[in-house]
């Protein structure tokens, strides 16, 4: 009986292939958005061209580009948080992945050990997102005293230290 429920307990770490699968796809998804949105954004450079494209119009259409490629930058971030989710939880519960491990492009990203090193990954690319998101409201702001321009170099100066405590810890 002992042995039966060790073996239905041990094989209940497949219910993970669920998770793996669900983020895969939405990994997959998340890139096609941003490929999509890259695509479009491309496509309205031309418009930067324009003579009727002047003083004011010309600045509010650079700053919407800028945010636009921000935007991109947040979907391709996202899904590699995705990615990164199916690879550790899959090679964690399942099983390695043998041909990551053969490969002479295996990257330490997604050498994942243990759930330390898979948050620790994935917290890394959160931090990323949540910097790309702040630069994209920042570009945005409208900077009518001091205050405001204090608080923006408190930002700058908490996210130059966040990437030096990350940095940090890898040594």
């Amino acid at each position: 009986m002992e042995r039966l429920f060790e073996s239905m307990l041990w094989n209940s770490r497949f219910i993970v292939v669920v998770s793996v699968l669900v983020s895969l796809a939405t990994s997959f998804a998340m890139f096609y958005m941003a490929t999509v949105d890259a695509y479009f954004l491309i496509s309205h450079l031309g418009e930067y061209l324009s003579p009727d494209l002047i003083g004011e119009a010309r600045k509010t259409f650079r700053s919407e580009t800028v945010t636009h490629v921000v935007e991109v930058i947040d979907g391709y971030l996202l899904a590699t948080v995705l990615l990164i989710f199916a690879l550790g939880l899959y090679e964690l519960f399942i099983s390695k992945i043998g041909q990551a491990e053969q490969s002479d492009m295996q990257s330490s990203v997604l050498a994942i050990n243990s759930l330390d090193d898979l948050k620790t990954r994935l917290g890394r690319v959160v931090i990323m997102i949540l910097i790309v998101n702040f630069f994209e409201h920042a570009i945005s702001m409208d900077f009518h005293g001091a205050l405001e321009l204090l608080a923006l170099a408190g930002g700058i100066a908490l996210i130059g230290v966040t990437l030096y405590l990350t940095h940090a810890e890898e040594h």
